[in-house]
């Protein structure tokens, strides 16, 4: 496919955020508030790259029958579970997973929405390049695979022009917590991790690298790393390196078929 162009101007660097793995709560927390902030050029636009603890997320319109495991189940595993605001149906984060949130002014790249998750991909199949594998998109769907199995998802929000949310890529995580649900919705192919791919052993600290460097050729952005202990001072408040703040709009729940679930209002 002929990828969209990313307009040609100055702009100044994005904020890169890393962390390890941390709890699903407390990024989605701060995806919001750096969102937020965007909104109203607060903030720069900001790159967050992590790993998550076990968690399951289900998207604006994922379906609960994509869960395989009952509640109890889930429990024991240590995988918690959340409904949240993105697009996409039902996936899977844990540790071995490099999750990229991206929280963009689409404007300022001149990009659409469809435009943008093109580009994410292509940052995900350039990146799997460097690390000795060829990664496809598939017609009429969003994704990076190799060969039939699912190596890479998306899943994105735009809200008044900002992005956040973003991607999964698989390096070398948990597989069998694939087991408790059909990613994505997916019936006609498996999922994957780079790991499974290749006969020699990769880990989540290069992937990261070369992730930081294709977002930075792709997006035509700096990225310039915020030490997650400033982060608080920056943002105007003095909460802790992983901005753990409140937010009303997700303390609310719904039972479902899978009990009590984190749901975004």
């Amino acid at each position: 496919m002929e990828l969209p162009q990313v307009s040609p101007k100055e702009r100044p660097p994005a904020w890169l955020l890393e962390f390890g793995p941390e709890p699903y709560q407390r990024m989605w927390n701060l995806q919001r508030e750096l969102a937020h902030a965007r909104q109203k050029n607060d903030v720069p636009d900001t790159l967050i790259l992590l790993e998550h603890e076990p968690v399951i997320t289900l998207g604006r319109r994922g379906k609960e029958s994509h869960i395989l495991a009952t509640p109890e189940v889930l429990r024991e595993a240590g995988i918690s579970l959340y409904r949240v605001e993105r697009g996409g149906d039902v996936t899977y984060h844990g540790p071995g997973q490099l999750v990229g949130y991206p929280i963009l002014r689409l404007a300022g790249y001149g990009l659409g929405v469809a435009d943008y998750v093109h580009l994410l991909e292509e940052v995900i199949i350039r990146t799997l390049s460097d690390l000795g594998l060829v990664g496809a998109r598939r017609d009429k769907t969003i994704g990076v695979w190799l060969g039939n199995n699912k190596v890479a998802a998306f899943g994105a929000r735009i809200e008044r022009g900002v992005s956040y949310h973003g991607f999964a890529l698989n390096v070398n995580p948990i597989m069998e917590h694939y087991d408790f649900i059909i990613p994505c919705g997916i019936t006609d192919g498996g999922v994957t991790a780079i790991q499974r791919e290749v006969p020699y052993p990769v880990n989540v600290s290069r992937t990261r690298e070369r992730v930081r460097y294709w977002f930075s050729e792709i997006f035509q952005v700096g990225l310039e790393p915020i030490p997650p202990k400033l982060l608080g001072a920056l943002l105007g408040h003095q909460s802790h390196s992983t901005a753990a703040i409140s937010h009303p709009r997700l303390s609310l729940h719904f039972e479902g078929q899978h009990g009590i679930i984190e749901k975004e209002t």
